[in-house]
Parts: C-alpha cells; sequence; structure tokens
C-alpha cells in the first residue's frame, strides 16, 4: 500500500501545538478528541479519522488547501453551478 506523507503533518501539528504552548492533553480538550488521537497524529499515524485530524487543525487554525492540476476545472464547475 502507498504511504502518504503523513510525517509532514504530524511535523507540522506538532510545531503548531508546542507554539501555542498547549500539551497533547490540552489541545486534545479543545478539539474535543481523545489524547491518544493528538498522539497518533503527531507520530504520523496512518488510520487517523479526517473528522478528528479537522478538529484539530481546526484548534490549531491551520487550513488545508486542496490543490490538484485540475483544480481549476473543479473551481469552474463549480462555479458554472451558480
Amino acid at each position: 500500500m502507498k504511504q502518504f506523507p503523513t510525517f509532514n503533518i504530524a511535523r507540522i501539528v506538532r510545531f503548531h501545538r508546542k507554539k501555542a504552548k498547549l500539551t497533547q492533553a490540552k489541545l486534545a480538550k479543545l478539539a474535543g478528541v481523545g489524547k491518544t488521537a493528538v498522539f497518533d497524529i503527531e507520530k504520523g499515524k496512518d488510520s487517523i479519522q479526517v473528522s478528528t485530524l479537522l478538529a484539530v487543525l481546526y484548534v490549531l487554525n491551520i487550513q488545508l488547501i486542496p490543490q490538484s492540476p485540475i483544480m481549476h476545472l473543479f473551481n469552474q464547475a463549480e462555479n458554472e453551478k451558480s
């Protein structure tokens, strides 16, 4: 199975958590997830639920910005629906 770049997300989350002076437990509480979830994210575990990751990223004010070679086509299609 192909490995996804979870290590960078793990390092980004850990960096932001430390800069915010939050413990893993405090971040977990603020995000409404278990402490183990934050630990797993920071260790790069590849079976994290997307909703859990998004909750943690939200608390840390980290945005995920979808990018792809054809994103402009998606945006165009979405604009045509409006």
